[in-house]
């Protein structure tokens, strides 16, 4: 089943770094956060079925540029599609917005985090095109039954929550999302790094309810 450490493989963490000349161990901290804070932006969006219907066009587009074929370089990212994709994703706010709100919430260099969005979100969205139509390789059965983006968004999270302490319970009153994070980032009941996504996310998305 597709799962967030197969999404998280897919990410040249030491390629990026030597591009970006920052140092690696904080920039696979960074994307260790973003990848899943980016996943549960789309399950948020997707909750509306015309914005989910916009990201699946979208995944299988990035899908179908090869992005993922043969590994990705970073060369081959297009910052300009991740830019507007992040947009998409997190209700309108832009990578700026988005690192801040990450950075505020204890989650790291804002400066490292800004860069990062619009390398991560292409990946991410070529990822989940490719369990959407089936091309995910070995891992992805993908929602070949009938299931959209949400079912393959819940593989992704769910499929890390499976060994892990699913019951962990983090502040997740106003968004389950802050719940499924703790327990993917080892969170459990502590405030740490799925407490500040949760938070993250509740607030780029409270201006939507």
């Amino acid at each position: 089943m597709a799962g967030l450490d197969e999404l998280l493989n897919q990410i040249p963490t030491q390629e990026i770094a030597a591009k970006l000349g920052a140092d690696e161990g904080e920039v696979n901290s960074a994307v260790q956060q973003i990848v899943p804070l980016l996943v549960g932006g789309l399950q948020q969006t997707a909750q509306d079925a015309d914005s989910a219907a916009g990201l699946e066009t979208d995944a299988a587009d990035h899908a179908a540029s090869g992005l993922l074929d043969g590994g990705v370089t970073v060369d081959q990212v297009n910052q300009d599609q991740g830019a507007d994709a992040i947009a998409k994703i997190f209700g309108g706010n832009d990578s700026g917005q988005v690192a801040s709100a990450l950075a505020g919430g204890g989650g790291g260099n804002s400066e490292l985090i800004q860069k990062l969005l619009p390398i991560l979100a292409p990946i991410v969205l070529a990822y989940i095109g490719k369990q959407l139509t089936g091309g995910g390789g070995a891992s992805a059965p993908a929602a070949s039954g009938g299931g959209g983006l949400g079912d393959v968004l819940g593989n992704i999270l769910g499929g890390a929550l499976g060994g892990n302490n699913a019951g962990g319970n983090t502040n997740s009153n106003d968004n389950p999302l802050g719940s499924i994070l703790g327990s993917v980032l080892g969170g459990g009941g502590n405030q740490g790094a799925g407490g500040v996504l949760g938070s993250v996310l509740g607030g780029l998305f409270g201006n939507k309810k």
